[in-house]
Protein backbone atom coordinates (compact mmCIF):
# COMPACT_ATOMS: atom_id res chain seq x y z
CA UNK A 1 0.00 0.00 0.00
CA UNK A 2 1.76 3.50 -0.76
CA UNK A 3 0.14 5.88 1.32
CA UNK A 4 -0.38 9.98 0.37
CA UNK A 5 1.22 12.43 1.47
CA UNK A 6 0.81 12.60 5.19
CA UNK A 7 -0.61 15.83 6.27
CA UNK A 8 1.64 17.68 8.36
CA UNK A 9 0.59 18.45 11.57
CA UNK A 10 3.56 20.26 13.28
CA UNK A 11 2.57 22.57 15.80
CA UNK A 12 2.98 23.36 19.65
CA UNK A 13 6.02 21.67 20.72
CA UNK A 14 4.60 18.44 19.11
CA UNK A 15 8.01 19.52 16.37
CA UNK A 16 10.21 18.53 19.48
CA UNK A 17 8.08 14.86 20.41
CA UNK A 18 9.11 14.53 16.91
CA UNK A 19 12.56 15.37 16.94
CA UNK A 20 12.73 12.97 19.74
CA UNK A 21 11.51 9.89 17.95
CA UNK A 22 13.19 10.44 14.95
CA UNK A 23 16.29 10.42 16.80
CA UNK A 24 16.45 6.79 17.18
CA UNK A 25 16.46 7.26 20.95
CA UNK A 26 16.87 3.69 22.92
CA UNK A 27 20.07 3.06 20.65
CA UNK A 28 21.26 6.34 20.66
CA UNK A 29 20.91 6.44 24.71
CA UNK A 30 22.72 2.88 24.62
CA UNK A 31 25.79 4.22 23.17
CA UNK A 32 26.20 7.49 24.96
CA UNK A 33 25.87 5.15 28.53
CA UNK A 34 28.00 2.30 27.20
CA UNK A 35 30.51 4.91 25.76
CA UNK A 36 30.62 6.97 28.80
CA UNK A 37 30.90 3.98 31.13
CA UNK A 38 34.04 3.36 29.59
CA UNK A 39 35.32 6.54 30.08
CA UNK A 40 34.81 6.17 33.25
CA UNK A 41 36.51 2.79 33.76
CA UNK A 42 39.69 4.46 32.06
CA UNK A 43 39.84 7.00 34.28
CA UNK A 44 38.67 9.95 32.67
CA UNK A 45 37.57 11.69 35.63
CA UNK A 46 33.87 14.05 35.85
CA UNK A 47 34.89 16.41 33.45
CA UNK A 48 36.34 13.36 30.90
CA UNK A 49 33.35 11.59 30.99
CA UNK A 50 30.66 14.30 30.48
CA UNK A 51 33.06 15.13 27.23
CA UNK A 52 33.02 11.82 25.65
CA UNK A 53 29.32 11.84 26.68
CA UNK A 54 28.37 15.48 24.80
CA UNK A 55 30.67 14.56 21.84
CA UNK A 56 29.02 11.14 21.46
CA UNK A 57 25.41 12.33 22.03
CA UNK A 58 26.46 15.17 19.27
CA UNK A 59 27.47 12.05 17.15
CA UNK A 60 24.54 9.56 17.53
CA UNK A 61 21.94 12.17 17.38
CA UNK A 62 23.34 13.33 13.71
CA UNK A 63 23.56 9.87 12.71
CA UNK A 64 20.08 8.97 14.07
CA UNK A 65 18.53 12.25 12.30
CA UNK A 66 20.46 12.19 9.40
CA UNK A 67 18.81 7.99 8.88
CA UNK A 68 15.23 9.20 9.30
CA UNK A 69 15.74 12.22 6.83
CA UNK A 70 17.89 10.49 4.09
CA UNK A 71 14.96 7.19 4.61
CA UNK A 72 12.13 9.45 4.19
CA UNK A 73 11.06 8.91 0.95
CA UNK A 74 11.17 4.57 1.55
CA UNK A 75 9.63 5.03 5.14
CA UNK A 76 6.24 7.21 2.60
CA UNK A 77 6.46 4.30 0.19
CA UNK A 78 5.83 1.39 2.38
CA UNK A 79 3.60 3.42 4.96
CA UNK A 80 5.90 3.61 8.04
CA UNK A 81 3.52 5.67 9.77
CA UNK A 82 5.44 5.10 13.13
CA UNK A 83 8.50 7.05 11.65
CA UNK A 84 7.41 10.38 12.75
CA UNK A 85 8.37 12.36 9.08
CA UNK A 86 5.83 10.05 7.63
CA UNK A 87 3.14 10.48 10.07
CA UNK A 88 3.71 14.36 10.10
CA UNK A 89 4.96 14.83 13.53
CA UNK A 90 7.78 16.95 12.20
CA UNK A 91 9.16 17.71 8.58
CA UNK A 92 11.86 16.85 6.70
CA UNK A 93 12.92 20.13 6.74
CA UNK A 94 13.64 20.29 10.75
CA UNK A 95 14.95 16.90 11.07
CA UNK A 96 17.39 17.41 8.73
CA UNK A 97 18.34 20.76 10.26
CA UNK A 98 18.79 19.28 13.58
CA UNK A 99 21.33 16.23 11.87
CA UNK A 100 23.12 19.10 10.15
CA UNK A 101 23.48 21.18 13.61
CA UNK A 102 24.57 17.89 15.88
CA UNK A 103 27.13 17.06 13.23
CA UNK A 104 28.33 20.14 13.50
CA UNK A 105 28.40 20.85 17.27
CA UNK A 106 30.26 16.82 17.21
CA UNK A 107 33.13 18.84 15.97
CA UNK A 108 33.98 21.15 18.36
CA UNK A 109 32.39 18.85 21.42
CA UNK A 110 35.10 15.59 20.01
CA UNK A 111 37.52 18.07 20.61
CA UNK A 112 37.14 18.54 24.11
CA UNK A 113 39.29 15.35 24.33
CA UNK A 114 41.92 16.35 22.19
CA UNK A 115 42.76 16.25 18.91
CA UNK A 116 43.92 12.54 17.84
CA UNK A 117 40.48 11.64 20.21
CA UNK A 118 38.66 14.09 18.51
CA UNK A 119 39.83 12.61 14.81
CA UNK A 120 39.01 8.88 15.57
CA UNK A 121 35.87 9.81 16.76
CA UNK A 122 34.82 12.32 13.35
CA UNK A 123 35.82 9.05 11.33
CA UNK A 124 33.56 7.10 13.23
CA UNK A 125 30.71 9.82 12.65
CA UNK A 126 31.34 9.87 8.86
CA UNK A 127 31.45 5.89 8.60
CA UNK A 128 28.06 5.90 10.04
CA UNK A 129 27.00 9.08 8.17
CA UNK A 130 28.37 7.12 5.11
CA UNK A 131 26.05 4.37 6.18
CA UNK A 132 23.34 6.30 5.95
CA UNK A 133 23.90 8.08 2.61
CA UNK A 134 24.09 4.55 0.52
CA UNK A 135 26.22 2.03 2.03
CA UNK A 136 23.20 0.19 4.33
CA UNK A 137 22.36 -0.72 0.58
CA UNK A 138 25.56 -2.67 -0.18
CA UNK A 139 27.21 -5.57 0.17
CA UNK A 140 30.01 -3.76 2.48
CA UNK A 141 26.60 -2.56 4.79
CA UNK A 142 28.42 -3.88 7.97
CA UNK A 143 32.05 -2.09 7.31
CA UNK A 144 30.36 0.91 8.62
CA UNK A 145 29.57 -0.94 11.94
CA UNK A 146 32.58 -2.37 12.40
CA UNK A 147 34.61 0.78 12.11
CA UNK A 148 32.09 3.45 14.14
CA UNK A 149 31.92 0.81 16.82
CA UNK A 150 35.57 -0.23 17.32
CA UNK A 151 36.90 3.29 17.56
CA UNK A 152 34.61 4.25 20.07
CA UNK A 153 36.53 3.07 22.57
CA UNK A 154 39.91 4.52 21.07
CA UNK A 155 37.79 8.12 21.21
CA UNK A 156 37.94 7.12 24.85
CA UNK A 157 41.47 5.99 25.65
CA UNK A 158 43.46 9.19 23.15
CA UNK A 159 41.73 11.41 25.30
CA UNK A 160 43.73 10.65 28.20
CA UNK A 161 46.95 11.38 28.99
CA UNK A 162 49.63 10.33 26.63
CA UNK A 163 47.12 9.37 24.08
CA UNK A 164 47.05 5.31 24.86
CA UNK A 165 44.97 3.46 22.28
CA UNK A 166 43.08 0.39 23.53
CA UNK A 167 44.22 -3.49 23.41
CA UNK A 168 43.06 -4.44 20.20
CA UNK A 169 40.78 -6.82 21.34
CA UNK A 170 39.11 -4.53 22.68
CA UNK A 171 38.42 -2.56 19.19
CA UNK A 172 37.83 -5.75 18.05
CA UNK A 173 35.17 -6.59 20.58
CA UNK A 174 33.45 -3.99 20.24
CA UNK A 175 33.11 -4.12 16.34
CA UNK A 176 31.85 -7.44 16.74
CA UNK A 177 29.07 -6.27 19.00
CA UNK A 178 28.46 -3.30 16.13
CA UNK A 179 28.71 -6.21 13.44
CA UNK A 180 26.16 -8.27 15.80
CA UNK A 181 23.66 -5.64 16.03
CA UNK A 182 23.35 -4.59 12.15
CA UNK A 183 22.54 -8.24 11.05
CA UNK A 184 19.86 -8.65 14.11
CA UNK A 185 18.48 -5.31 13.00
CA UNK A 186 17.47 -6.03 9.96
CA UNK A 187 15.53 -8.67 10.54
CA UNK A 188 12.29 -6.92 11.46
CA UNK A 189 12.51 -4.81 8.60
CA UNK A 190 13.04 -7.59 6.02
CA UNK A 191 9.77 -6.94 4.46
CA UNK A 192 9.85 -3.15 4.23
CA UNK A 193 13.66 -3.29 2.91
CA UNK A 194 12.26 -5.59 0.27
CA UNK A 195 10.14 -3.50 -0.88
CA UNK A 196 12.21 -0.59 -0.99
CA UNK A 197 15.07 -2.20 -2.60
CA UNK A 198 17.70 -1.96 0.44
CA UNK A 199 20.02 -4.71 -0.24
CA UNK A 200 22.53 -4.87 2.92
CA UNK A 201 24.84 -8.05 3.79
CA UNK A 202 22.00 -8.82 5.85
CA UNK A 203 19.12 -8.52 3.42
CA UNK A 204 20.79 -10.49 0.76
CA UNK A 205 21.20 -13.29 2.94
CA UNK A 206 17.76 -13.35 4.59
CA UNK A 207 16.39 -13.32 8.16
CA UNK A 208 17.16 -16.40 8.64
CA UNK A 209 20.77 -16.55 7.96
CA UNK A 210 21.45 -13.10 9.39
CA UNK A 211 20.10 -14.05 12.84
CA UNK A 212 22.70 -17.21 12.85
CA UNK A 213 25.19 -14.81 12.14
CA UNK A 214 23.80 -12.01 14.36
CA UNK A 215 23.92 -14.52 16.97
CA UNK A 216 27.40 -15.78 16.57
CA UNK A 217 29.24 -12.83 16.07
CA UNK A 218 27.46 -11.77 19.42
CA UNK A 219 28.62 -14.70 20.82
CA UNK A 220 32.12 -13.85 19.59
CA UNK A 221 32.57 -10.37 21.64
CA UNK A 222 31.26 -12.08 24.39
CA UNK A 223 33.64 -14.62 24.11
CA UNK A 224 36.54 -11.81 23.54
CA UNK A 225 35.61 -10.70 26.82
CA UNK A 226 36.50 -14.35 28.51
CA UNK A 227 39.93 -14.37 27.25
CA UNK A 228 40.82 -10.85 28.34
CA UNK A 229 39.69 -12.41 31.90
CA UNK A 230 41.20 -15.32 31.89
CA UNK A 231 44.60 -13.71 31.06
CA UNK A 232 47.24 -13.16 33.59
CA UNK A 233 46.42 -13.29 36.90
CA UNK A 234 45.41 -11.18 39.86
CA UNK A 235 41.99 -10.92 38.02
CA UNK A 236 39.93 -10.53 41.74
CA UNK A 237 36.27 -10.56 39.72
CA UNK A 238 37.06 -12.92 37.25
CA UNK A 239 34.14 -15.44 38.37
CA UNK A 240 31.94 -13.00 37.89
CA UNK A 241 33.21 -11.66 34.88
CA UNK A 242 32.67 -15.32 33.75
CA UNK A 243 29.34 -15.28 34.91
CA UNK A 244 27.83 -12.00 33.26
CA UNK A 245 29.58 -13.21 30.16
CA UNK A 246 27.92 -16.36 30.39
CA UNK A 247 24.90 -14.69 30.69
CA UNK A 248 25.24 -12.89 27.67
CA UNK A 249 25.78 -16.26 25.80
CA UNK A 250 22.37 -16.91 27.12
CA UNK A 251 20.82 -14.15 26.04
CA UNK A 252 22.34 -14.70 22.18
CA UNK A 253 20.43 -18.35 22.53
CA UNK A 254 17.25 -17.08 23.55
CA UNK A 255 17.82 -14.53 21.15
CA UNK A 256 17.98 -16.95 18.57
CA UNK A 257 14.58 -19.36 19.90
CA UNK A 258 12.74 -15.72 20.27
CA UNK A 259 13.51 -14.22 16.72
CA UNK A 260 12.96 -17.30 15.28
CA UNK A 261 9.65 -17.61 16.70
CA UNK A 262 8.60 -13.66 16.01
CA UNK A 263 10.78 -11.71 13.82
CA UNK A 264 9.56 -8.45 15.44
CA UNK A 265 11.72 -6.36 17.68
CA UNK A 266 12.54 -9.12 20.18
CA UNK A 267 16.26 -9.90 18.38
CA UNK A 268 16.57 -5.88 19.00
CA UNK A 269 16.12 -5.69 22.25
CA UNK A 270 18.12 -9.10 23.14
CA UNK A 271 20.89 -7.69 20.91
CA UNK A 272 20.75 -4.63 23.66
CA UNK A 273 20.12 -6.88 26.65
CA UNK A 274 23.30 -9.19 25.43
CA UNK A 275 25.48 -5.84 24.48
CA UNK A 276 24.78 -4.30 28.22
CA UNK A 277 25.86 -7.86 29.86
CA UNK A 278 29.06 -7.70 27.96
CA UNK A 279 30.00 -4.21 28.87
CA UNK A 280 29.27 -4.91 32.56
CA UNK A 281 31.52 -7.78 32.32
CA UNK A 282 33.86 -5.80 30.50
CA UNK A 283 33.46 -3.19 33.52
CA UNK A 284 34.20 -5.93 36.04
CA UNK A 285 37.95 -6.16 34.61
CA UNK A 286 39.13 -3.07 35.75
CA UNK A 287 41.00 -0.28 33.37
CA UNK A 288 43.90 -2.84 32.74
CA UNK A 289 41.56 -4.67 30.44
CA UNK A 290 41.12 -1.32 28.47
CA UNK A 291 44.77 0.33 27.90
CA UNK A 292 47.14 -1.57 26.06
CA UNK A 293 50.46 0.03 27.46
CA UNK A 294 48.77 -1.08 31.13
Amino acid sequence: MAPGRPTQTVGGGSWAVGLVRACHLQPTLAVVGLTTGLAALAGRGAAGCVAVAVAVLAGQLSTGWSNDWFDAGRDRAVGRTDKPIVSGAVTVGTVRLAACTALAAAVPLSLLSGWRAALVHLVAIASAWAYNLGLKATWASLVPYAVSFALLPAFVTLGLAGSPWPKPVVMLVAGLLGVGAHFLNTIADADDDALTGVRGLPQRLGPEVSLRIGVVILGLAALGIGALALEGSGQPHRPLTLLLVGSALLVDVAVFLAARRDRGRAAWHGTLASAGLCVLAFVTLGSSALLAST
